[in-house]
């Protein structure tokens, strides 16, 4: 699964829609990759992470009320679910509404990703899933050094908030953390 790529290779900065820039590194998109990022994230990281849709005009950002209750899989859909509520996501073969909405609904690529401020430092972490149009499906939004679990501004940096980024990094690119997810100041306080 690991893509070993070195160190010094980043990938361009990309201006997005809104004027933001980010850097996006594409990981596997096959049912296994995705399934073993849905059990990490989920499992092990449900209560440091925020997920939904972000895009131009929307902005779902939900925590998860308590681990998912179970996580499965049939026709190709990952059922997280939290006992009260759930979500799908197409990560695999669907056979059951035929080829062509199969292929559009299964997940085609997802990245990692990180938001650059205006001094080039990062200041947000996350991973990406996008369907066979090129639709987001989800973004998970990791543990930020910069922000409290109910997304607070901190008083005090925490990198050791980065610890998930650096997992994924390794487990996905082959590749060590990198210095520059440490040099960011944080977000100013408005009064």
């Amino acid at each position: 699964m690991t893509t070993a790529r070195p160190e010094s290779v980043q990938p361009p900065v990309v201006v997005t829609e809104s004027g933001g820039r980010e850097q996006r590194w594409p990981i596997p998109a096959d049912e296994d990759s995705l399934l073993q990022l849905i059990h990490l994230l989920f499992d092990e990281y449900w209560d440091d992470i925020w997920f939904g849709i972000l895009m131009e005009g929307a902005a779902w950002e939900v925590a998860a009320p308590n681990a998912p209750k179970r996580i499965s899989t049939y026709d190709g859909y990952a059922t997280i679910d939290f006992g009260r509520w759930h979500f799908h996501l197409c990560i695999g073969e669907h056979k059951d509404s035929g080829p062509e909405l199969g292929r559009i609904r299964r997940c085609s690529r997802a990245e990692l990703y990180r938001s650059l401020g205006a001094d080039g430092t990062p200041h947000s972490w996350g991973v990406r899933m996008f369907n066979g149009r090129d639709e987001q499906m989800m973004t998970a939004m990791l543990p930020n050094p910069f922000l409290t679990k109910t997304q607070q501004i901190r008083d005090e940096l925490d990198f050791s908030q980065l610890a998930l980024w650096d997992r994924l990094r390794e487990m996905y690119l082959g590749l060590a953390p990198d210095e520059l997810d440490r040099q960011g100041k944080g977000y100013a306080r408005h009064s």
